[in-house]
Formats: structure tokens, C-alpha cells, sequence
């Protein structure tokens, strides 16, 4: 049942996208907001508590229905629940449409065109970014973006369906990631009820421990479908020096597969706010932050999608072959 829900829900996905503004991704929004007001008190112990409401409470309303529709109705509607559970967690539709506007517009030589859109996307300022740096950012933000609204959301699904607890484990992941990301963005910016410190950090260390292996599965799937030895060497290097950096395995990984020179959006992380702030106006970060490979050009996008597209079809093939298996044994 995994294979199809999986399969349904992707294949729906493409034909109909969902809505970048909905009625549950609002929900989600007021709910994370509603625990940081009720609950977030600023000791370590209230931020694990808020983090627990927050994250845990939807996969368990998910795991009810779950649970329900498969007892007391059947399979099929409980199929029906999973399809519809991963329409909202899992797709490339989420966020490909930003990658599609700036690459037409790298290919058509507008390059002041790509900059605003990759300006749109991730609110930053990329005013002066050369044209190099440009298909840099497009590559890293867009490779993040594919980890955590696909594989990652594949690899918790699979691992919890496969515990007979559904669609669970996307629901679970999505949350964390998501609670991690809105509560850091709102302690950026003055509101009435920012999150504590210890909030923030509760909901960044349970993220780091929940997408640790949904990395390092990206990481191999991207291995697999490109070049392999480099891939496996920029992990293996990134990983002695950063252990606990998830998003730069996977970049490590995907510059190696496709030999690209990243400067990494998760190594910038360990270099400082003043290095951050100054590659966000173009600054080079120099060799050291950068991985091994060729300078990025326009092409290295059309190599990305083929890497990522290459490693869904694995993906999907695996989950086959193991339906296949269980059903004839």
C-alpha cells in the first residue's frame, strides 16, 4: 500500500499542484503560533513541552484516522488517507516553480530577472550577486528543498507505514521541519510573541536528530544515480568536519555527484554571521567553505533535476521491489 500512496500522491501532485496559500498550511501556521503563546514560558523544559504539542499532536490525529479507517472501513479508504495526507506533505510542485522561473530566465541571459525571483524566494538580498553565484544559490536552496519535501518525507513515511503507522511518519517530519524553520524566522523579526530561546533551540536540536537519516539516504541516493566516488568522498569530508550538519552532507553529496563547487548553504552555516551577511551581498567565501568541482554554470541545473528525478525513480523502484516481495511472501 506504501508503493501506491506513494505513487497516487506524486502522480496527483504534478497534475495539480497544491496551493502555495491553503486552508492547512494556514492551520499549521496558527496552531505552531497558538502553542508559542500558551505554552512557551522561556525555561528549557517549556520549550520541549511546546515542541512536543506542536510537533506531535498532528501525526497522532493522523495516526487516529489512520487507525480508524482501516478497522472499521478497510484498506481502501485507509489507501485513500495516505494518498491524501502525502498530496500535502510530499511534492516537487512546493517549491519547482521558483527553480523553473529562474533557470528560464539564466537560459534567456536575464540575469536581473533571476535575481529578483531568487529575491522572492528566499527573502534575501541578491541584488549584486554575479551571475555565477546566482545558479550557485538556485542549486543549493533548490537541492535542500528536494530533501525536504521529497526524500525526507519519503524515508519517514516509509519507515513508519512499513511499523503499520501509516502516513505518520511524513506528518511528523514535515512538523518538525516546519516548526524549526517558522519559530527561527519569527525570532528574526519583532512580534508580539516572539519564541524563547529555549524554544528555538529545542525545536533546531530535535530537527537535527529527526532529518539525521533522511540526509545520509538523500546523500546515497544522489551517490548512486551520479558520480559515486566523488559523491561519497565530499560526504565522507564534509562529515569529519561538521558530524552533525545534515544540510551539508546532502550538499557535499550532490557536488560531488554532478562535480560542482558549492559553497554550501549549511557550510555558511559555521562560518560566522559577518561571513553569512557578506555572501548574501556576493561575498566569496573562499576554498575552504567551498567543495571540490567546477565553477557553477546554467547547465549544472538541468544536471541537478536529472539527479533528482534519477533518484526518485530508485526510490519508487525499491519500495517496489519490497511491496512485490511482501505480497508474494
Amino acid at each position: 500500500m506504501s508503493f501506491f500512496a506513494i505513487l497516487f500522491a506524486l502522480l496527483i501532485e504534478q497534475a495539480r499542484p497544491l496551493a502555495r496559500s491553503n486552508p492547512i498550511h494556514d492551520g499549521l501556521r496558527a496552531w505552531a503560533l497558538s502553542v508559542c503563546r500558551s505554552f512557551d514560558a522561556g525555561q528549557r523544559h517549556h520549550g520541549w513541552m511546546a515542541w512536543g504539542l506542536a510537533v506531535l499532536v498532528p501525526p497522532l490525529i493522523v495516526l487516529a484516522v489512520h487507525w480508524a479507517l482501516l478497522h472499521w472501513v478497510g484498506w481502501p479508504l485507509a489507501l485513500v488517507w495516505s494518498v491524501a495526507v502525502l498530496y500535502i506533505t510530499l511534492g516537487f510542485r512546493q517549491f519547482s516553480h521558483h527553480f523553473t522561473a529562474i533557470r528560464d530566465a539564466l537560459e534567456e541571459g536575464d540575469a536581473t530577472e533571476a535575481r529578483a525571483r531568487l529575491a522572492q524566494w528566499k527573502q534575501v538580498d541578491a541584488s549584486e550577486l554575479p551571475r555565477s553565484e546566482i545558479v550557485r544559490h538556485v542549486l543549493e536552496y533548490s537541492v535542500i528543498a528536494a530533501h525536504r519535501h521529497v526524500f525526507g518525507v519519503l524515508a519517514w513515511y516509509s519507515v513508519f507505514a512499513a511499523l503499520g503507522l501509516g502516513p505518520t511518519g511524513a506528518v511528523l517530519y514535515r512538523m518538525a521541519e516546519f516548526v524549526a524553520r517558522y519559530w527561527g524566522s519569527r525570532s528574526r523579526v519583532v512580534t508580539a510573541h516572539p519564541p524563547s530561546e529555549a524554544l528555538r533551540r529545542a525545536s533546531e536540536q530535535a530537527w537535527t536528530v529527526i532529518d539525521w537519516l533522511p540526509a545520509r539516504l538523500t546523500a546515497l541516493s544522489f551517490a548512486v544515480v551520479g558520480s559515486f566516488e566523488e559523491a561519497i568522498e565530499g560526504w565522507r569530508f564534509h562529515a569529519q568536519r561538521f558530524p552533525n550538519d545534515n544540510d551539508g552532507v546532502v550538499l557535499a553529496a550532490t557536488a560531488g555527484a554532478i562535480n560542482v563547487r558549492l559553497g554550501g548553504e549549511a557550510l555558511r552555516s559555521h562560518a560566522g554571521a559577518e561571513v553569512q551577511a557578506g555572501f548574501e551581498a556576493g561575498a566569496d567565501l573562499g576554498d575552504s567553505d567551498a567543495t571540490p568541482g567546477r565553477e557553477p554554470e546554467v547547465g549544472h541545473l538541468r544536471s541537478v533535476v536529472g539527479l533528482v528525478w534519477r533518484s526518485v525513480v530508485v526510490w519508487m523502484l525499491l519500495l517496489a521491489l519490497l511491496t512485490l516481495a511482501r505480497l508474494l511472501g
